[in-house]
């Protein structure tokens, strides 16, 4: 793709190059029916199938969160992003009942209409606690997990968690509160929780966010709180049944959870890993997609 780094054979064409974090137009994609639940999924490159799940703010899609970065990974591998459930152009049911469980199962109905036993998962926010349910409840279809800026468990090991773990649900409450969406209020949002570098910060990305926060029936979930979203579940217990490969992909300036939270986690899973990344805050794939490429796709491809 024009603008996009290439990985050659020689040395020399190994060099890392300056990479354009402008997301290209989202390409086309698909709707699959995943028992009850219509997921519109984009699938590109061929090989290992990897799902990369996105996270939770106002406006996430699967493209919005890995678009600048999934062109390296696709190819390497089979990437598959969905738009989870209440996000994007997939359904968006009214959840009830413990909510990761909710999601785990459903993206297990997914991976069956897709045909596909297994699979890795590299995610963002939202998304990776998700994956961690997942993984814990149903094992056998996770290869490894790429966790960053995830929150599965409602403590941290050296503080309290900032605004008591609801720093994301309030940012949503005001972003969608007053006056409503504006795209203004959405670069503030990214500026202030998700960037660490501000003046890089593509406007393309922002318009992106901002359109699909307009969608009525995000707007019509945003309005009602946490109420649609399922009962929050803390994943303490679960987290010692992952048995999968993880790792714990941070930046260091994370404005949701400082290092220690996933030092933390780490050693509550059972095969943790962890990897700190210096000048970059909560979307490490979108303010450094190279760096994270390469952290990423090599513990992907390291024996099991």
């Amino acid at each position: 793709m024009p603008g996009r780094i290439r990985f050659g054979k020689s040395p020399e064409e190994r060099v890392i190059r300056p990479v354009d974090i402008t997301p290209l137009p989202q390409p086309q994609g698909q709707y699959i029916q995943a028992s009850e639940h219509a997921y519109h999924v984009i699938d590109l490159g061929q090989g290992t199938p990897t799902f990369f799940l996105h996270g939770g703010g106002p406006g996430c899609t699967a493209w919005s969160d890995f678009g600048v970065v999934v062109p390296l990974f696709a190819e390497h591998r089979r990437c598959i992003l969905p738009d989870l459930l209440q996000y994007g152009q997939t359904d968006k049911p009214i959840i009830r009942g413990p909510m990761w469980n909710y999601h785990a199962r459903s993206m297990v109905d997914l991976m069956d209409a897709m045909e596909l036993r297994r699979a890795s998962f590299v995610c963002n926010s939202w998304g990776g606690t998700l994956a961690l349910c997942l993984a814990a409840r149903y094992p056998e279809r996770v290869h490894s997990l790429v966790i960053t800026g995830s929150m599965p468990v409602f403590y941290g090991p050296l503080a309290p968690l900032p605004e008591a773990g609801r720093r994301g649900r309030n940012a949503r409450d005001v972003y969608f509160g007053g006056e409503g969406p504006t795209r203004k209020k959405m670069r503030e949002l990214i500026e202030r929780l998700e960037w660490y570098d501000a003046s890089a910060l593509p406007e393309q990305t922002v318009q992106m966010r901002f359109q699909q926060s307009l969608n009525p029936e995000e707007m019509a979930l945003a309005a009602k709180s946490d109420n649609p979203r399922g009962d929050w579940q803390d994943l303490t217990e679960e987290l010692s049944a992952v048995q999968c490969p993880t790792l714990f992909c941070w930046g260091l300036q994370d404005a949701f959870l400082t290092p220690d939270y996933p030092m933390m986690l780490t050693r509550m899973v059972q095969r943790g890993q962890l990897h700190i990344l210096d000048a970059c805050s909560h979307h490490l794939q979108e303010e450094r997609p190279v760096h994270y490429f390469h952290i990423v796709n090599s513990f992907l491809d390291q024996p099991v």
